[in-house]
């Protein structure tokens, strides 16, 4: 729980960065490696596992659903699979604020057979789960909530029956298709997903992709249409998981926006399995360099950053990043298609309006854009909103904006604890 008292002072960089940052693994990589991992036959080994609330949650609800997984207390983790089952029929896990440990493992439990209640935060709990419910629910499961159960579901389930299921509702979140995608091998019969194109796009092929990794193939046409053979059972394998693109957003962003250089080893341009990587193409049409191989990239800024036209749908969790180096472009900055991201941990285009506004920022907020105009920005006290992606882009401001501190800072230990150690490197 983040103190909201609790107020970070961000100290100005006086010039420009210059900085190789040990960014951490990736949140969406290591809860799905987790959870594949678990399920799969044999024993894993996942090197680079991210430890922060997020993943901390999932890792202890497998344990509390039966599952085995051994940490060396690095990042490290060996997890002995099940071989397609939940070895609890009865349990009781906490999933935290994460909406992946809820909505992934609500579909594999869903999966097994037995009873099992989830709970989460308050705030995870205002986020929305019914298109994932629906969807399990035709397939057999018995699915209570709140007001009817005190927490966010409990499931009575005897499996997956398998054949045809329409999922609804995935522009608001491509979570619930990838939670079904995961556990649709444990079906009883093959199964067929069949949705709207969702927001959010190379968080499926990321899913798909490890899944793959696994051994079990997902036939896809499209967005709009996927079979996944079953039953059939995961194969375990050893995987290393590729620092967070998100959380280097961030630090490319200070590279930007004080016309610095920042590095992140072990991450690649080309092959990452991460859609967010796209943010840096956003950052080439604002005038930063950018260079990657196989095993770094690094990000220089210009002088001064041009504003850019885009849209964010399928890369959202950067819109937060470039709306706080927006203000300092020489022309504006539009972002549109992000009307999802209002039912993320926070409304995050409400939470940026008031942020920027606090700032003294030019801009328009309409339900599904931002448009940032330039502007000379002041320092102020953010409220964070309890959401650590506001709390991170926010505090870049900080280091170009002397005066500006983070209220509630604390809340970057959902997915990046060590975020303002490693902010102190670029001073």
């Amino acid at each position: 729980m983040t103190d909201p008292q609790n107020i970070r002072w961000i100290q100005p960089t006086n010039g420009p960065v210059r900085a190789v940052v040990p960014v951490p693994g990736s949140k969406s990589i290591t809860n799905r490696l987790l959870l594949l991992a678990a399920l799969a036959r044999g024993t894993s080994r996942i090197s680079g596992i991210l430890h922060s609330d997020d993943t901390d949650a999932f890792a202890q609800a497998l344990a509390d659903l039966g599952f085995r997984l051994s940490f060396d207390g690095g990042g490290e983790c060996i997890i002995q699979g099940s071989g397609g089952k939940i070895p609890a029929q009865t349990a009781h896990v906490w999933c935290g604020s994460a909406g992946t440990a809820s909505r992934f493992l609500a579909a594999a439990v869903a999966a097994g057979r037995g009873s099992y209640v989830l709970n989460a935060t308050p705030q995870m709990r205002r986020r929305p789960m019914t298109p994932l419910i629906d969807a399990l629910t035709s397939q057999g499961a018995s699915i209570r909530t709140a007001p009817d159960v005190d927490a966010l579901l409990a499931i009575e389930t005897q499996g997956l029956t398998g054949g045809l299921i329409t999922l609804g509702g995935t522009k608001v979140s491509s979570q619930y298709l990838s939670a079904l995608l995961m556990a649709a091998p444990m079906a009883k019969t093959p199964l067929e997903i069949r949705t709207a194109v969702p927001v959010s796009r190379p968080y499926v092929d990321m899913t798909c992709g490890l899944m793959a990794q696994f051994g079990v193939e997902v036939d896809q046409e499209g967005y709009e249409r996927f079979r996944i053979p079953a039953p059939t059972t995961y194969q375990a394998g050893d995987h290393v998981i590729e620092p967070d693109a998100s959380t280097a957003s961030y630090f490319f962003a200070a590279a930007a926006v004080t016309g610095g250089t920042v590095t992140v080893n072990n991450l690649s341009r080309s092959n990452s399995v991460q859609g967010d990587v796209g943010f840096l193409d956003i950052l080439e049409a604002m005038g930063c360099d950018v260079a990657s191989d196989d095993h770094s990239v690094t990000v220089t800024g210009p002088k001064r950053l041009n504003g850019v036209s885009v849209d964010m749908s399928q890369i959202s969790d950067t819109v937060m990043t470039l709306a706080c180096i927006a203000p300092y472009a020489d022309s504006t900055t539009t972002i549109e298609n992000i009307g999802h991201i209002r039912v993320k941990e926070s409304d995050r285009i409400s939470a940026l309006a008031d942020g920027l506004s606090r700032m003294g920022v030019d801009f328009k907020e309409t339900p599904t854009s931002l448009t940032i105009h330039p502007s000379t920005p002041k320092g102020a006290t953010i409220d964070s909103f309890e959401d650590h992606r506001i709390a991170m882009a926010f505090a870049i401001t900080g280091l170009v904006t002397p005066g500006v501190g983070i209220q509630g800072a604390d809340c970057v230990v959902k997915t990046c604890p060590q975020f303002f150690d490693l902010l102190q490197l670029l001073h």
